[in-house]
């Protein structure tokens, strides 16, 4: 039993860094530490900060995460680098979640094995939710004063402009570098994907090399090492957990109880898939399997959602990043809201 268990939580880890650490984690780290020291506070202030409109950052920030092909781990640094250059918290959590819950790749995919419906109630779900998420989080944290990382005098956040040219055209890079590997190879073997990534990655690291200054480039490395540090342990013991759990959890059992579309088998998808951990673009052949098997559309979408929305590895990193109270109210936020628009899209709509 017990072997069986390390077993499967040593498996869960083993693929999670033979398919994930170079072609999403990778970069966005390095993403994450090039807003920090390249972008100015003032723009990220402009645009998404605490005291700009609602009406404003909140659709600017759903807009912005539906391009962003990212897993509920890889989008952390991406969502936490926003927000110590000096985004709203709320504008933070919704991309925290509509980038794993509802990118274009992923909808593209959900689409070709689910059906345009589906496509439309899970954007629909993802935008309801992303704006009651946004405003729950910024009503509870509101007084809560905002970090940020402190820049060395000398890097390019100095100036008039919001970010230097050099400085963009590298942050440009760094986000095709992160995005291109899922958009391009969506199929085939894993290699196909790192020989993109590892293309970009050099094309990155020349240009850098050329452009940027060797003291801006050490306050980059400082930066994103600063993201891995605190973030990357704990993603990885978050994954062996997954995998212990998904080897306890009767599969008999599961499928039984999310037949229809009752609250309670919306509860039970929702927690499975705030639970589970699902690489962006998994979810949608996990979900039509288990609607072979009887699974409502309601239960459905809404493993749609939380599965690459959420998972136990994003808890834990969400509590160290953010917070840990942060992380307590964003949870059980999206579990409920995960559950009455599951149920109210069974019921009513799918």
């Amino acid at each position: 039993m017990l072997t069986g268990i390390l077993s499967a939580g040593l498996t869960a880890l083993n693929d999670y860094i033979a398919t994930h650490v170079l072609t999403c984690l990778v970069p966005a780290f390095l993403l994450a530490g090039a807003m920090v020291t390249f972008i100015r506070r003032e723009a990220i202030l402009a645009l998404l900060g605490e005291q700009v409109n609602k009406g404003k950052s909140f659709p600017l920030a759903c807009g912005a995460s539906f391009l962003i092909a990212a897993c509920s781990c890889t989008v952390i640094p991406v969502a936490s680098g926003l927000y110590y250059a000096g985004a709203g918290i709320g504008a933070a959590f919704i991309i925290l979640w509509v980038a794993p819950a509802a990118n274009v790749l992923a909808l593209t995919y959900t689409g070709t094995i689910l059906g345009a419906e589906m496509v439309v109630a899970r954007i629909i779900a993802a935008l309801l939710m992303a704006f009651a998420v946004g405003m729950v989080i910024t009503v509870a944290f509101r007084n809560r004063p905002h970090p940020q990382r402190t820049v060395t005098p000398g890097t390019s956040t100095e100036g008039t402009s919001f970010i230097e040219r050099k400085s963009l055209i590298l942050i440009v890079l760094l986000v095709l570098t992160l995005l291109l590997p899922n958009y391009l190879v969506q199929s085939g073997p894993y290699w196909v994907k790192v020989a993109v990534w590892g293309g970009l990655t050099l094309l990155t690291a020349a240009y850098a090399w050329q452009t940027i200054g060797r003291e801006e480039l050490r306050q980059w490395m400082q930066e994103s090492w600063w993201f891995v540090r605190i973030i990357f342990p704990l993603l990885l013991g978050g994954v062996f957990l997954v995998g212990v759990i998904g080897y306890l959890l009767p599969e008999a059992w599961i499928r039984e109880w999310l037949g229809g579309n009752s609250l309670s088998a919306n509860f039970l998808a929702t927690v499975i898939g705030a639970v589970s951990y699902f690489a962006t673009m998994t979810e949608a052949p996990f979900v039509d399997t288990l609607m072979g098997l009887g699974m409502g559309k309601g239960p459905a979408l809404t493993l749609l959602l939380t599965g690459p929305g959420l998972s136990l590895p994003n808890w834990l990193a969400i509590a160290r990043v953010f917070g840990v109270r942060q992380a307590f109210v964003y949870v059980p936020t999206i579990i409920v809201l995960g559950t009455l628009i599951g149920w109210l899209f069974g019921n009513f709509i799918l």
